[in-house]
This record gives C-alpha cells, structure tokens and sequence, in this order.
C-alpha cells in the first residue's frame, strides 16, 4: 500500500530506475508515479531556457528551465527514495556516470525509462508559424542535431549502458520504456522531433528482440495529447475537432501506464508501441 492507501503495482517495491527529464510534465510525474509504487528513482533533468514563442504558454518554458527539487522533495515526503542529478545527454560522457550514481544510492538499475527530449519545431517549409501559432523553423544541422543527440542517440546509450551492467551481472529482471510522438507518416512542424522519435522506437523494439532472454521487456508509450504546460485554447480546439485526438490527459495519467508497463502486470508485454488516447 502506499502512503495514501493505494494498492501498489506488484514487482517495482525496491526496484531502482532512472527517468530522463524529470524535472517537469510526463517525466516528473512517472517519478512520482514509480516511486508511489514502491521504486528508488534517480531523476535527471538540464535547465533550459527556450527563447519566449507567441504560441507556447509561459508555463512550459518553466518547466523546462527549472531543476527537479521540488519533485525530489514531494517524494522523500512521502516516506519514498528519490535523487536528481542535472545532466547534459547529449554529452555521451554524462551516461554511464548516471549509472554510478543511481548504484551509489540505491543499488543496481534494473529500469530506465526514456523521456528526456531535445523538443523543438522545425518544417521543410519554414512558414514562419503553425497552426497552433508556434514559431517554426527551418530544418538545419543544428536542429537535426540537437533532437537525435538526445531523442535518439542519448535513449541509445542508455538502453546499451542498462544492457551491458544488467548482463554482466548476470540479472534476469528489467525494463525499458519510451516516450514516443509523431507518427509512421511523419510529423508536419516538427520533423526531426518526429523522426529521433521514430528512431528511439526502434532502437527499443530492437533491445526487446535481443535483451529478452535476460528478462528486459522494452516498450514504448505514445501518450495523447498532454498538458505538460504547452496547452493553449487552439490545441483544445485542434483536440475537440479532431477525429482522431480524443482527450487532452494528465501527466499523471500517462505516468501510471508508465508504472503499469514497469511492473510485473505487464510481465508479459514487450516490443509494443503502446497508444494512448
């Protein structure tokens, strides 16, 4: 039971994970989430401070630009374990250090779940702004770069550095999980985004194939549309008018599929792109 009296997902009590991008919106609340559920969660998080956008909320550039100490402290006073550790993953060298620190607290990482992202809008149009009134860019190297380093390569490394310490130590539980967005037929306004999403899918439905046997199941959630801070009255009105959006969630709502995905009640599922909606 937790704190508040809640049943517990079975399989996560003690377990250590890292989750990316934690400091606010669907990573924040997947700590909490974990941790409510009986995890030790090492929680990373990089300050950034996005240049002010007409079509984006204040809200969400705080959150980017803010550390996760108010995470870290809503779950120590729940009577649960919970470090963050600022890191830069688009420096490679940052990746196995959170390991050893997630090891020097805790113990070993047996759950990493991919959510940190190099977010930014960029078209092959350069019309200046979507339809959501957001500034749009072309796309350059440098967009190209900074969504891959972190959306792709740094998810990569990841599963890679998990894959290695969990097989050498001859570990026969783990769990991978992403964040994904966009879709098969591409992302009009956010290409690269779309695309380091699409790569990250598949570098974890190619850790399901191989890792399996070490008893890692690797998954990826693709939430709805959420209120992370971005959500304006026109992202409402898309939401309402759409066909295929059904519902603008929480955080928290996304962070407990998350958890469901994590823990032993989804024993059985791996190499899925799970939809929300």
């Amino acid at each position: 039971m937790t704190a508040q009296g809640t049943l517990r997902f079975p399989g996560l009590e003690g377990r250590v994970a890292i989750v990316t991008g934690a400091n606010h919106g669907i990573g924040a609340a997947t700590a909490r989430a974990l941790a409510g559920h009986g995890a030790a969660v090492l929680l990373t998080y990089l300050r950034l401070h996005d240049e002010p956008d007409p079509g984006t909320p204040a809200a969400y550039g705080k959150g980017r630009a803010g550390d996760a100490d108010a995470v870290v402290a809503a779950i120590r006073s729940a009577g649960e374990r919970a470090i963050a550790v600022e890191a830069d993953l688009t420096d490679v060298a940052s990746i196995p250090l959170l390991f050893e620190r997630a090891e020097s607290a805790f113990g070993p990482v047996e759950l990493v779940v991919n959510n940190a992202s190099g977010w930014r809008t960029d078209s092959f149009t350069s019309s200046g702004t979507d339809p959501l009134g957001r500034n749009v860019g072309p796309v350059t190297a440098a967009t190209v770069d900074q969504l891959f380093a972190v959306d792709a390569r740094a998810a990569a490394l990841l599963i890679a550095e998990f894959a290695r310490r969990h097989i050498g130590r001859g570990a026969t539980w783990g769990r991978l999980i992403g964040l994904t967005s966009g879709g098969p037929l591409g992302f009009p306004g956010e290409v690269s985004y779309g695309a380091a999403k699409a790569a990250q899918v598949n570098y974890t439905m190619s850790a399901a194939l191989e890792l399996g046997r070490f008893g890692i199941t690797a998954n990826v959630v693709h939430p709805p549309v959420t209120d992370t801070g971005w959500i304006t009255p026109a992202v409402e009105a898309v939401v309402r008018d759409s066909d295929d959006l059904f519902h603008v969630a929480d955080p928290a709502e996304v962070a407990q599929v998350i958890a469901w995905l994590a823990s032993d009640l989804a024993g059985l599922v791996t190499a899925n792109v799970v939809q929300l909606r």
